[in-house]
């Protein structure tokens, strides 16, 4: 630890601190561009100007102290940048003065002077840090007369990113992002002075995985979203803390809806899982659950071997009716580790109910990229593993119920938010099968062999927990309604079980989380509300 003092106060703080993080935090705010927590820091946008000081020297080269015990301070006679400089013992900052108030002043209109003026159109009008700073630390008029410099405008840097060059105020943070954290060195600036513009190297689209990390970075408008450019004011949405289920790492979100549309999402700062980050697939992976083929009608199979609506209530008793005829060895379970914990015991439970003794998960291996992709593409192995849907090697009892339902041995397959055929099961055999039960949300092969097709919930409209790949307990919160039809995967589970004669008796997931908590000896004593928003680690209480 270090002594330094801030606005008059000492205090200390650890050494290496930036000087811009200790500021900040036991003084005033230090407003900033170029500067991120989590890049190195370029020093080249001024906003962050303080007043520093070292300690006085005496003839003896040591420090003169004061009536407190503390060094008496030199003040350095110009401002300094705080975002590109560690703490010292004895050194002295001064957030806010009449100088520092002056040079923000400059600053800000030093951006301002080749800004255009379409906050009006702006996609980062209501996140924007130039409105913010502008109105809080610049001056409400100009003296800039000149033509604005023109920069190019919609140029299309990649499959995702469209760039608005007349924004960018040249911080340079999505160059150091690229370099950095992407590990892509796709962008650069050009030109000189006022002329300078951000652009991608000749030939080489900035196409990387982690491109739309740019979009969250940016404090202008100058990089946006193809996928989110004019769809929605970001105040109008609707703000709710959830977790990527495109594969086992987890990333924190956040899903931005409004009248139960997800319009975008975003990583949220968890720094045990995802950083500040996510990859570009996990984050456009939401929109299959707006998808017109979208399943929201519960269909049952017919005494002329049509099938046709049914309510939900319906549905599920003639599941419980078709599976009654059938012995326990003719009925196996493909459930997945793409559902909560919560529908993955209630699964467990479906199994013990009916005595099945073949049930698996279906694995996803995938190429891992060192970053934030993980080699599992399932979200929730673990929690697969702790409800006791899942062996230690997840899948592999697929192959021997494959070839049980091909060979006619299985004649009732239950199938949880899996595709059948994806798990090796012939698609002629399927379709003579019995009884199909399928709880999907989008139409497959076996949703169409289906005997009663149970269309469910996406991961945005569900509430529930999973576990990460490092073991991490994490929480999913809803977003948007079910649509109307469709119903909550832990509800029609309770139902079906009950229908089954497997008893019933809870009523919302958080008595279905304390009850997993009693069964579960690693999650004892949690409930729901106590996971929080950043999770709990129990990868010490979980089995290797």
């Amino acid at each position: 630890m270090v002594n330094i003092q801030v606005d008059g106060k000492w205090v200390q703080v650890p050494k290496g601190t930036r000087a811009i993080e200790a500021v900040s935090k036991h003084g005033t705010f230090v407003p900033h561009y170029c500067y991120h927590p989590k890049l190195s820091s370029p020093g080249n946008c001024r906003m962050c100007l303080i007043e520093m000081g070292s300690p006085k020297m005496g003839p003896d080269r040591k420090p003169i102290l004061g009536a407190e015990g503390y060094p008496e301070t030199s003040w350095i006679p110009r401002p300094q940048i705080c975002c590109a400089t560690d703490v010292a013992e004895g050194m002295a900052y001064r957030s806010h003065s009449p100088l520092i108030d002056e040079c923000r002043k400059g600053v800000m209109e030093f951006l301002l002077i080749n800004h255009p003026l379409d906050c009006t159109i702006c996609d980062q009008a209501g996140e924007c840090h130039l409105q913010e700073f502008s109105v809080e630390f610049g001056q409400a008029d100009s003296r800039f007369l000149e033509e604005k410099v023109k920069k190019p405008k919609k140029v299309d840097l990649g499959p995702r990113i469209v760039l608005d060059d007349e924004r960018c105020i040249m911080c340079s943070r999505c160059i150091r992002f690229t370099q950095e954290i992407a590990h892509d060195d796709a962008l650069g600036f050009t030109q000189r002075g006022s002329h300078t513009v951000l652009t991608a190297y000749p030939g080489r689209p900035f196409a990387n995985n982690y491109s739309l990390n740019t979009v969250d970075l940016c404090p202008v408008g100058a990089l946006t979203s193809k996928d989110f450019r004019f769809k929605m004011r970001v105040w109008f949405l609707k703000q709710t803390s959830s977790v990527c289920t495109s594969c086992s790492t987890g990333c924190n979100t956040t899903i931005g809806s409004r009248e139960n549309i997800v319009y975008r999402q975003t990583p949220r700062e968890n720094n045990e899982v995802n950083s500040e980050w996510m990859c570009d697939h996990g984050r456009l992976n939401f929109h299959f659950l707006q998808d017109e083929m979208r399943l929201t009608e519960p269909l049952a199979r017919q005494a002329d071997g049509s099938r046709k609506p049914v309510p939900m209530k319906r549905a599920v008793e003639e599941a419980a009716a078709q599976l009654h005829q059938f012995k326990p060895d003719e009925i196996a379970v493909i459930a997945s580790a793409r559902m909560t914990n919560e529908e993955l015991y209630l699964a467990g439970k479906l199994i013990r109910t009916l005595g099945v003794t073949m049930f698996d998960i279906l694995p996803r291996p995938q190429p891992a990229d060192g970053i934030l992709v993980s080699a599992d593409g399932n979200p929730n192995t673990h929690g697969a593993r702790l409800m006791k849907v899942a062996s230690d090697d997840p899948g592999r009892y697929l192959p021997i119920i494959a070839r049980k339902v091909n060979e006619g041995a299985i004649k009732a397959l239950i199938c949880l938010g899996e595709d059948a055929t994806a798990c090796g099961v012939n698609p002629d055999v399927l379709a003579t099968l019995p009884c199909v039960i399928s709880l999907a949300i989008l139409p497959n092969m076996t949703t169409a062999a289906a005997t009663v097709l149970l269309p469910g919930a996406g991961f945005t409209e569900k509430r529930g927990s999973m576990i990460n790949g490092k073991g991490r307990l994490q929480r999913l919160n809803r977003a948007v309604e079910i649509p109307a039809g469709a119903g909550d995967d832990w509800e029609i589970l309770r139902d079906l079980i009950a229908a089954l004669g497997g008893g019933n008796g809870i009523y919302t997931i958080e008595e279905l989380f304390k009850q997993i908590a009693v069964d579960a000896p690693a999650l004892a004593g949690l409930s729901l509300s106590k996971i929080g928003d950043l999770g709990l680690d129990l990868k010490d209480k979980l089995s290797p």
